[in-house]
């Protein structure tokens, strides 16, 4: 059998791995052991984070459509629950963005659901 040179596999896995820590910090970015578990650890909280930047969106929705209709006197959970009685299918993440950019429609809205 031929002999099987396997320096250039090694040198692609480590530049592949060396260029997906640039801009890392200290012996992160240059030593191969610490650059691997840096990109394991900062796979994690890739994965992690995505997940929570649902999370926090859905929150701040909440809290832009609370403000608006606590400034017409109802409360959030009031608000919401008018909106199933009535059968309202708006998602909170459009009635967010009426809360801040489109005043009037969320005020007919609330005028609607307030019958």
């Amino acid at each position: 059998m031929p002999r099987v040179k396997r320096g250039t596999t090694h040198v692609k896995r480590r530049a592949n791995i060396l260029a997906k820590t640039k801009g890392y910090k200290w012996g992160r970015k240059n030593l191969i052991k610490k650059a691997k578990e840096a990109i394991m650890h900062a796979g994690a909280h890739a994965f992690m984070d995505r997940r929570k930047k649902k999370r926090t969106n859905r929150a701040l929705w909440l809290i832009k459509i609370s403000a608006f209709v606590r400034e017409q006197g109802v409360s959030y959970s009031k608000f919401i629950n008018m909106l199933k009685v009535a059968n309202v299918e708006v998602d909170r993440k459009i009635l967010a963005d009426f809360a801040v950019n489109n005043k009037a429609v969320l005020t007919e809205i609330l005028a609607q659901v307030k019958k």
